[in-house]
Order: C-alpha cells, then structure tokens, then sequence
C-alpha cells in the first residue's frame, strides 16, 4: 500500500503552473488582495462622504459635503505595509452584517491602488491571529499534558495532514488531475503519517491503518455511486459556484468526491483504531481464545461504537446545515423539497457514505487484527512496546 501511495504520488504531482486570481478575489487594480494591520482609534457616528475616507491621512481629513448622512466613523492607525505609522479614515454605512468596529479592536485593511494612483484603504476584517494563536496553543497543551509524547506525535500528524492538503491535493486539483485517485492518494498518505506518528508502528497500528485503508476505497466507490445516481452537482453551494465560474476546468463533482473521501477519514481513524487495540488486548488477556472468540468479543465492542458514532456523524453534518435549514423553514417548501434538493441532499448524502462506510471498517478492521493477533503458523505478534500478545 505504501509503494502504490509513492507510485501514485509521483504519476499525479501537479505540474508548476500559474494560476490568475478570480474576479472576485481581485483588488480595483486586478491584482490580489493585500491585507495591513490596523487599530481603531477613534470612533463616533456623524456626518460622513468625506473625501478623505480611506485615504492615507497625516493631518486631519477634509470635511464631509453639507448634504451629508450619518454613519460610523472610524481612525484607524496603520500599523503595517509602507504606510505605517499614519492613519486613515473608514466610514461605515449602517446595515445587517457591517462591521460594529470599537477603539483600541485590531483590524486588517485591505490596501489597493485607485485608478489615479493613490493608495486607498478599506475595512477587511476582524484580526483573529492572536486569539487564535491562544486557543490553538491552549489546545496543543491540553492534548501533550494528557497524551504526553503520543499527543505530540499526533500533533505532528496533524501538520502532515495540512501540508498534503495544500502541498499536494489542492495544486492538483488546480492541475486538472482526476478527483478520486488524488484523493485516494491524500487520504492515504494521511493515514500512513497520522496512524504511524500518533500510535507508533506495531501489528495493531498496521491492523488499524489497513482497515482504514480499505474503508476509505469503499467510501470513494459509495461516493462516485451515490453521486451518479442523485445527481448532486453541488451548485447549490456558493463556493462550489464560483469554483464553476473562475476555475472551470476544476470538477465541481470531483470536490465533492474528495470531500466525501477526506471527510470521512477522522471518524474511520478512530473507529479502526479502537477495533484493533479491542482485538489485540483480547488475544492477549486469553491466549487460548481461537480467533472466532477473538472476533466475535471485539465485534461487540464495534457494535456499540458503530451505533455511537453514527449518530454523531450525522448530527456533525446537521449543525454545519442550520443555517441551511432554516432559511428552508420559513420558505414555505414542503418538506419533500427540502429534503431531496441540491443543497440538503449533499449533507444526507455525506452522512450516508460515511455510516456506511462507518459501519464495514468494523468488521474490515476485526478480521484483520485478529489475523495478526494470532497469526497462521503460530507466530508471536507484538505491542508497539514490545509485549507479547499471542503465540
């Protein structure tokens, strides 16, 4: 499985090309969006159009016309880019979904160019780096004081995770290569680096990461099938929309494959890994115990993890659909509708590949830990510290 992973990683890396920035993601000037620091220093509401909004200001900024209208005034200080150390003036209009910006509250400005040349600057977002700097450090340490050197090795499998992502499967995407096998391929060099790192490399470890392995190809064959029979082309998304506008020669329907695909790993992961360990403590608390009892006591493990974790899969999928959910509900559809349109239906369907798939890595995973807890000819498997689990 390792050596197909390699072979597939070298026939499918994307190609060195240059990709241009979609309309949407562009500046005025059609570059991309360049993003500074800033901090809001003042703010009041009163008359605003000022010429000066968005301008660089060293002094203050040109009186707003006689016929004017009320908004939210805000100095920001330009902390980054060439223009630090000045400032410049937003003006707000009131409306659902604007900024409600407070002094002292860290910002990013997005600079551009007009077409006259000068430098204008606009309210981006909210700076998140360093609260979520904190919450991910808090993370971090909560998961090594508890796991210790295993937290940490699952930590770095984590890291891994992201750079095949962006490393690899996004640029081939961008690369036009085929969905399921770049897909395949991530999801395995995932589990390779995420099961190996995190739980060590040992009999229990490979069972674990076999059944996986196997899972994910059955979800990739239930996800290609559910989509040609539903029709699901995931154009109901505004993501997937605009990947159809800008980035036409990317398959809507092959993001949606890997996301099935991807999507399923974590709960596979954990699912497999449990079925293993049950497996291998089994073998050894009885080493008389033939592999039908070894089976048949692990598979009644698995079965209270299967009805646990699907529930959980599914309700997973539901939150992420709420918002979803409730524009529906005050559209006056009926609820057939609701439930077989395109936008639902992705989440039904994600829901459904992955217990399915949930459900056939428990007895998948079983069968192999047993075989090589008690391997044919006798052998001894081991622990990945050393101990001796069978005979």
């Amino acid at each position: 499985m390792a050596l197909l992973t390699v072979i597939g990683l070298i026939a499918l890396w994307p190609s060195k090309q240059h990709v241009e920035v979609p309309l949407p993601f562009q500046t005025v000037g059609g570059g991309a969006v360049v993003t500074e620091a800033g901090t809001v220093t003042l703010q009041d509401i009163g008359p605003c159009g000022s010429q000066s909004a968005g301008r660089v200001l060293t002094g203050n900024p040109e009186p707003p016309p006689a016929a004017s209208y009320e908004c939210r005034r805000s100095f920001v200080s330009i902390e980054s880019g060439p223009n630090a150390g000045t400032r410049t003036l937003l003006e707000i209009a009131p409306g659902p979904g604007q900024p409600d910006l407070e002094v002292g509250e860290s910002i990013r400005l997005v600079r551009q160019t007009d077409p006259s040349g000068a430098t204008v600057y606009s309210f981006n977002d909210y700076a998140r780096g360093l609260p979520l700097t904190l919450i991910v450090a808090v993370f971090a340490i909560v998961i090594v004081a508890i796991a210790r050197w295993r937290g940490l090795r699952a930590l770095a499998g984590i890291v891994v995770a992201f750079g095949v992502l962006v490393v690899f499967m996004l640029p081939a995407f961008l690369d036009g290569k085929p969905a399921i096998p770049v897909a395949l391929v991530s999801g395995s060099l995932i589990l390779f680096a995420v099961l190996y790192l995190a739980h060590g490399v040992s009999y229990r470890t490979s069972a674990a990461l076999l059944g996986t392995l196997a899972s994910m190809i059955l979800a990739a064959v239930l996800s290609w099938v559910t989509l040609e029979l539903t029709h699901i082309t995931g154009l109901s998304e505004e993501q997937n929309t605009q990947v159809q506008t800008y980035l036409q020669h990317v398959s809507v329907t092959g993001l949606l494959l890997a996301g099935f695909i991807i999507g399923s790993l974590g709960v596979l992961n954990d699912v497999t890994i449990t079925q293993a360990s049950a497996a291998f403590e089994l073998a050894a608390i009885d080493e008389t115990a033939t592999r039908r009892d070894i089976f048949s006591a692990a598979m009644r493990v698995g079965r209270d993890h299967i009805a646990s974790t699907v529930y959980t899969l599914v309700l997973a999928y539901a939150g992420g659909a709420l918002p979803l959910l409730l524009l529906f509900s005050v559209a006056g559809r009926s609820i057939t509708d609701v439930l077989t349109g395109d936008a639902v239906a992705i989440e039904i369907a994600r829901s459904a590949v992955g217990g399915v798939a949930l459900a056939l890595s428990v007895p998948l995973t079983t069968a192999i830990a047993v075989l090589l807890a008690r391997p044919f000819g006798g052998g001894p498997a081991t622990s990945s510290s050393g101990g001796r689990h069978a005979r």
